[in-house]
């Protein structure tokens, strides 16, 4: 890949060190619970982080590099994201050469679809609903709000102290490494199937695609071929229960004609990510 973000130097995230000051005494006066709520990271400090996950995915991953594929993912996504509620943001797609049938997001924009993803799907709109569920994790900031659950006091701690940043780079790799980044709470879930559905109707896709797709994953629980579901059933919530919901959500929507379920460009691409072309 040649069109990642070059990652940015820690010494633009000192300003932390001031932010780490004032929330530190914060969140001791005020109690445990504001560590539940709280997100320490501006937007440039949640791009700066976006930028080295990036990096280190870079190193890790095996990407899928053909153009026609790339680009189409590219489009579909870019379609979703100049409707989201963050929809400033630079987004930046990428192909993963795995069978598992998954999708990520990493901090600033960042997204990761898996080879498996693409050929799972049966039409271009229950692509485009895990592009515009995992959309909704960046919108809904959910990556720096887990950060900041998971291991916020520790680094406003340190970085209060006036430790090296360098310890920021440390905590990205042990991240990568252990796959916190996809362990959503089942309310940030819940909240990125919503925005999801929203992007979908706004950009012209029948959002039924996000509903038809959880069913579908509910069908090949524990069937032939789970083996690339394992990592998804292990961090998500019951895709069944998240197909009731969408339903519900589309349900409540104005009646919108024209809203295109399927493609046959991307059956084209399926076709050809399935060859390996």
């Amino acid at each position: 890949m040649t069109d990642l973000a070059r990652p940015v130097p820690f010494r633009r995230l000192r300003p932390l060190r001031s932010l780490a000051r004032s929330l530190v005494l914060t969140v001791l006066l005020s109690g445990c619970a504001a560590i539940g709520q709280m997100n320490i990271f501006s937007e440039e400090q949640e791009l700066a982080m976006g930028a080295q996950f990036a990096a280190e995915l870079e190193k890790e991953l095996t990407f899928i590099d053909d153009p026609e594929v790339v680009g189409y993912i590219d489009r579909l996504g870019q379609s979703l994201a100049r409707v989201s509620k963050r929809s400033h943001l630079t987004y930046r797609f990428h192909v993963v050469d795995t069978d598992d049938v998954n999708a990520f997001a990493v901090p600033g924009g960042y997204l990761y679809v898996n080879r498996g993803l693409i050929e799972a799907a049966d039409s271009e709109s229950e692509l485009a609903g895990v592009l515009g569920h995992e959309i909704g994790h960046v919108v809904g900031k959910h990556s720096a709000r887990q950060l900041s659950q998971q291991y916020g006091l520790s680094l406003l701690a340190s970085m209060a102290l006036g430790e090296e940043p360098g310890m920021l780079k440390q905590l990205t790799a042990r991240i990568i490494a252990t796959g916190a980044l996809t362990r959503y709470s089942r309310e940030m879930e819940s909240e990125a199937d919503s925005y999801g559905v929203q992007e979908l109707y706004d950009a012209g896709i029948d959002p039924n695609g996000l509903a038809t797709f959880f069913g579908k994953l509910e069908e090949m629980r524990g069937g032939r071929g789970s083996g690339a579901l394992e990592m998804f059933f292990s961090t998500h919530p019951d895709p069944g229960d998240r197909a009731n919901a969408v339903r519900s959500q589309i349900a409540a929507l104005p009646a919108k004609p024209g809203l295109r379920a399927d493609s046959p460009r991307f059956h084209e691409i399926q076709d050809r990510v399935k060859r390996g072309n």
